[in-house]
């Protein structure tokens, strides 16, 4: 191995590979391998930044080290690497194979770093890290589990409906770690070791960072890959929605009923299909014939409209024939040109493209914006095909295999860059996906299309407080779940648990498809608005009295809470802090704030504590440090100490930290 400098980087070399080690940002360390020639250059999910201490390399016989701030690595004469933190060991790559200190079972040949080559073309790489048993790991995204903790959890690399992919974890060791590539694949945190792996990429690279606290790292990490806009304030209170409002109509009668009842709307959402096909991405003038007088009355309560747009193209739209003669659709390798087949023969517009891009905002804009309508609901944002087969799909950037996880992002750009070029400064959009940087794009990240059980509930706490730690700060769940039913027993008891917890999160926002699904359609046709079907009302007054008490008390909680979160939006912005975060963001010092999972912080001055269980009369709640006050009785309890609640039905236990 044969080592240089060069500039504020280290420069490693043996045979075909080529390792370069670079000060990149705060207290971090950009690492790329390569078995080209040289390296692409391409920063994938990375923004420069320079470091601000001062870089030390230092070569000698057997190895070479760099070192950044509070981060330092060395890398051996065998090419093997190892990360420490204030001279204390966070990270080591594991291999098993001759060469090196401290060699385990030499025989066995594994190595650290697989490059193994495709045929005709790039590698499928694998990377490999010893493993230390007492190491917890948070972040990567948003996953259908209840795992708050993923040590020991085996992750898709991949974007779905529901699942979302953002390979950055925080690690209680002290550290931070970017798999800085959008490629599809796997991390395994294994008990023996950690894997990574890219089913195809030129290079390997990841980024690293090294800090005193999680509030530390995540500034680090948000300073090289992005930062949220400022959160819009009207936008901040009640979203309501359903699956589906039909008609402008039904969309104005709703928006009315709230002001007849003095209850402040924020934003209303028309869902799928006011459109006649997919891809058309226009209203339906059967069901929408003044869009512009709609828009105007919503304003004049008030009330901001957010439009669903998705990025599949049905083959008889208006727009496919001139889309596919421009070449602005994802590709299949193989067999017909399909890519989704809900509710029509459809193709998946290509985010990757600017030319896309660009085409599908000036149809947004001549359709929908140029009413007045400024918020859009980007589903199927992942985006969903009928078969995850990402071997059959091509970009405009490449195969999907290489460059799949990055649509998301480039998808909220497209709309991002528009309505900023339109002079728009309130932006929010609300999508079903995301990857690392989305957050700079005004992305509202939802769960997707998840089940109405506390089952979901319990996994839904889990994945907004990994996908905060992932550097997406403003997320959101629908509110009692996506498909259920109203008549099942136990639903109104899900619902409000529900609600209670969404009071507490960056968005409030009522939706799902609600049975029974014995509404009839509009039209007999099969397009149109009126072809699809929709479900029952899902207003915070079709719930009966009892559930409509308890919903309109929580928003006039919430809306009291305003300028706090506003707050909390404002220090996303600054430092990108999640809005709800983990006990162990605020209380790092404190162990048993690595253990709960349970319970987590609104910001830095509330300790929310969901009722997660059907039937749950009361629950214990962890209190950290300091005094804490309950927000419905005033009593006030000194922390380092386990209390037990009641939780009756109207009852969310949150306390709120007496400085």
């Amino acid at each position: 191995m044969r080592f240089h400098q060069d500039g504020n980087a280290l420069i490693a070399k043996n045979g075909n590979e080529t390792i370069k080690v670079q000060a990149w940002g705060k207290n971090a360390l950009r690492v790329r391998v390569t078995q080209y020639p040289g390296f692409t250059e391409e920063n994938v999910a990375l923004e420069y930044a320079e470091p601000e201490d001062i870089v030390a390399v230092e070569m000698m016989q057997n190895m070479a080290t760099i070192q950044n701030g509070k981060i330092n690595c060395i890398i051996s004469k065998s090419g093997w690497m190892e990360f420490y933190k204030n001279e204390k060991l966070i990270l080591k790559e594991y291999y098993r194979a001759f060469g090196g200190a401290n060699e385990h079972s030499p025989s066995m040949k594994v190595t650290a770093r697989d490059f193994k080559a495709l045929t005709g073309g790039d590698y499928s790489i694998t990377l490999r890290f010893d493993a230390n048993e007492e190491e917890k790991i948070f972040g990567m995204g948003q996953y259908q589990q209840p795992h708050l903790n993923l040590k020991g959890c085996v992750l898709e690399l991949a974007q779905r409906n529901s699942q979302i992919s953002i390979p950055f974890y925080l690690s209680s060791l002290g550290y931070g770690f970017l798999w800085n590539n959008a490629g599809v694949g796997e991390v395994v945190f294994g008990a023996n070791y950690t894997q990574w792996n890219c089913r195809s990429a030129r290079e390997l690279d990841y980024w690293i960072t090294a800090d005193d606290t999680p509030k530390k790292i995540i500034e680090n990490y948000t300073a090289v890959t992005g930062r949220a806009p400022e959160f819009p304030e009207n936008a901040l209170g009640l979203w309501q929605c359903k699956l589906r409002y039909r008609t402008q109509d039904e969309v104005l009668e709703v928006a009315r009923e709230y002001k007849r009842r003095g209850i402040p709307l924020d934003v209303i959402v028309i869902d799928f299909f006011h459109w006649i096909r997919q891809g058309d991405w226009s209203f339906d003038p059967q069901y929408w014939p003044d869009p512009k007088a709609m828009m105007e009355e919503l304003k004049e309560m008030g009330v901001r409209c957010m439009v669903s747009v998705w990025p599949t193209v049905d083959k008889k739209s208006v727009n496919y024939k001139e889309m596919a003669e421009l070449g602005l659709f994802v590709r299949t390798e193989r067999g017909s040109v399909q890519c989704f087949d809900f509710q029509g023969d459809t193709v998946i517009y290509d985010a990757t493209n600017p030319e896309a891009r660009k085409y599908i905002w000036d149809k947004v804009k001549q359709n929908y914006y140029d009413y007045g309508i400024d918020m859009f609901w980007l589903d199927e944002a992942e985006p969903e095909y009928s078969a995850y087969d990402f071997d059959h799909y091509r970009y405009y950037e490449g195969s999907a295999l290489k460059v799949a996880n990055v649509y998301p992002k480039l998808h909220a750009k497209a709309f991002y860059d528009g309505m900023k070029a339109a002079g728009q400064k309130d932006i929010v959009n609300l999508l079903r996906c995301a990857w690392v940087g989305s957050q700079k794009y005004a992305a509202l990240v939802w769960s997707g299309d998840i089940y109405s059980n506390f089952s979901a509930l319990r996994d839904q706490l889990a994945a907004g407080l990994n996908i905060g730690i992932a550097g997406i700060p403003w997320w959101v769940s629908d509110t009692g779940g996506f498909f259920g039913n109203k008549n099942d027993a136990h639903f109104n008891e899900l619902l409000i648990r529900w609600f209670q917890f969404s009071t507490f999160c960056p968005v409030l926002r009522m939706h799902g498809d609600r049975g029974p699904h014995d509404i009839p359609n509009l039209s007999d046709l099969d397009c149109g608005g009126g072809f699809s079907p929709t479900g029952q009302p899902n207003e915070l007054w079709s719930y009966g009295e009892e559930a409509y008490e308890i919903m309109k008390k929580y928003l006039e909680i919430r809306l009291a809470m305003k300028d706090y979160i506003k707050s909390l939006m404002e220090e996303a912005s600054e430092n990108g802090s999640p809005v709800i975060r983990t006990m162990f963001y605020e209380f790092p010092e404190d162990a048993k704030c690595w253990e709960v999972k349970d319970q987590y912080m609104f910001g830095s001055k509330y300790l929310v504590a969901p009722v997660l269980y059907q039937g749950m009369k009361c629950r214990n709640v962890y209190l950290p440090e300091g005094s804490w006050k309950s927000i419905h009785d005033g009593v006030v309890y000194e922390g380092n100490n386990e209390i037990k609640v009641d939780t009756p039905l109207e009852i969310i236990p949150v306390f709120e930290k007496i400085i």
